[in-house]
């Protein structure tokens, strides 16, 4: 009867959605510092975007700060100029081929908004896991249905 369900790649599609959930909720800028903050952040590099990760090196020296360590010295105003366009809230301050980046305390607004954005996240993966029970479910009463519809 289970001869048609893949549980392997039903698995593994549950893994992936809980692992994104994981990544956009280790995103969210919250009191304390993150490298993952960055994640979002690309910036004009070479001739096409890429992720900051990809031409700086992101450190959390203290609990309220970002540094970010930029390897090409061309590149250190695209860097800036994207971590200020990047609808963080974020300022830099540029301290030769390094930036520091100090995280502000959240206000009553930004907190309300953070709960948004973490509930959008969580029915994101609800919706993705309910998706792949749904598949699960669907392919465990093919065979049933079939073999129904071929009686009668």
């Amino acid at each position: 009867m289970s001869e048609g369900i893949d549980l392997n790649d039903l698995k593994r599609r549950m893994d992936g959605a809980i692992n994104a959930f994981k990544s956009d909720i280790a995103s969210l800028r919250t009191g304390r510092a993150s490298a993952n903050v960055l994640d979002p952040v690309m910036v004009e590099a070479y001739g096409s975007r890429v992720p900051l990760n990809q031409v700086a090196n992101i450190t959390v020296p203290e609990s309220r700060m970002l540094g970010v360590t930029i390897w090409d010295k061309s590149m250190v105003n695209a860097v800036d100029r994207a971590i200020r366009r990047s609808n963080l809230g974020l300022n830099p301050i540029v301290d030769g081929q390094n930036l520091r980046i100090p995280l502000p305390e959240l206000n009553e607004e930004r907190r309300k908004s953070l709960v948004k954005v973490a509930h959008d996240y969580s029915e994101k993966a609800k919706i993705a896991v309910r998706n792949v029970r749904h598949d699960g479910m669907d392919s465990l009463k093919k065979p049933k249905k079939t073999a129904t519809s071929a009686r009668t």
